[in-house]
């Protein structure tokens, strides 16, 4: 058996294509029957998140599972292969189990040592093992990625002053409106990113946080604590008359704002300047949006721009990340070679080599 991944990510695909592939919680289930029975894979697991989706496999031969793996993106995501050519990466071992110790500590990601990249592995993991997705080698595999990045993040400083996506969101709205302490923010949707933005929103004073979410009781609890105020997702329309700025990060198979709702708050708000962060992959807000006058419309890709100069203050930490992880993926493969050992019948041995 060998251990592959197929993906997509920010360096490789822009939005407009990433939020084709990106799997949804409840679509999880199907996909993983889909995995086991059209691709015939024993073990597999999908991570997907607002920079990436990447779906890892343990294969009994790579050339044709890697194709397969690539069919059944392609198919979910409704794009033709061809338009994937350049698109979509393969990694075999020993570069595959490299790529993913690497993603989990941050050191893949977009906002380099982010601390999500860790929970978002942490729960693509638990949720394959609770679907019946992982075995013996990825139960192995991901909890020593897992603490692989919690050993970068504990011995290095990669995380010093990292930035998650939430707070070089708020950094783009104060570039835009100064001091955020009077305006009034509607933070739509209670996710982990939606968390961390609503932490970064408190520390920086807004004093008027809405949170709108599907779920009434996530909502009430993130809102309550950190004294902000919990709304039904209906209220959407009619809050963006009183809004300054509005951050989405909400997981929704379509867009929640179209730009015939947001054309006729524009005019019932008498054009008065509006920030849209769209952190959501699938995206939030109809991207057509930010044409409009006075509307000033962001998504995940544009935030490179903000991070590039964080970047360079943990770029020295770099260099000893990358080798806890050589050092922790090395020792994973040579476990991973004794098991596939122990597991061939002595009579498929040649007596020579026994």
């Amino acid at each position: 058996m060998h251990i592959v991944l197929v993906g997509l990510n920010h360096r490789s695909a822009p939005i407009e294509l990433r939020e084709r592939f990106a799997f949804r919680r409840d679509q999880l289930p199907e996909a993983f029957a889909q995995l086991r029975g059209a691709c015939g894979l024993s073990e597999s697991l999908i991570l997907s998140t607002c920079n990436r989706v990447e779906i890892y496999a343990t294969v009994p031969d790579t050339d044709g599972s890697l194709e397969r793996l690539k069919q059944f993106l392609s198919e979910h995501g409704g794009v033709e292969r061809s338009r994937l050519a350049g698109r979509v990466y393969q990694y075999r071992e020993p570069e595959s189990v490299r790529h993913l110790f690497a993603v989990a500590s941050g050191l893949d990601s977009m906002v380099l040592g982010e601390a999500e990249i860790l929970h978002q592995v942490k729960h693509a993991y638990e949720w394959a093992r609770e679907h019946g997705a992982t075995g013996k080698a990825f139960n192995v595999l991901f909890q020593r990625a897992l603490n692989t990045a919690k050993t970068v993040r504990a011995q290095t400083g990669i995380g010093c002053g990292c930035m998650s996506i939430g707070t070089v969101a708020v950094q783009l709205s104060e570039k835009i409106f100064g001091r955020l302490s009077g305006a009034v923010v509607l933070l739509v949707g209670a996710g982990k990113i939606g968390e961390l933005t609503l932490k970064r929103l408190a520390e920086r004073g807004v004093r008027t946080i809405r949170v709108l979410n599907r779920s009434a009781e996530r909502a009430t609890a993130l809102a309550q604590a950190y004294g902000a105020h919990a709304l039904p997702l209906e209220a959407f329309p009619e809050q963006l008359l009183e809004a300054d700025i509005v951050i989405s990060s909400a997981a929704a198979p379509s867009y929640l704002l179209g730009r015939a709702e947001l054309e006729c708050a524009m005019r019932r708000r008498h054009q008065r300047p509006l920030c849209l962060v769209d952190l959501g992959v699938p995206r939030n807000i109809d991207p057509s949006s930010g044409t409009l006058e006075n509307v000033y419309r962001f998504d995940i890709d544009d935030l490179q721009g903000v991070v590039a100069h964080a970047q360079q203050q943990r770029r020295q930490a770099v260099e000893q990340s990358e080798a806890i992880v050589a050092q922790k993926a090395d020792r994973f493969l040579s476990w991973w070679q004794d098991e596939r050992v122990a597991c061939v019948p002595s009579s498929s041995v040649p007596a020579a080599a026994r």
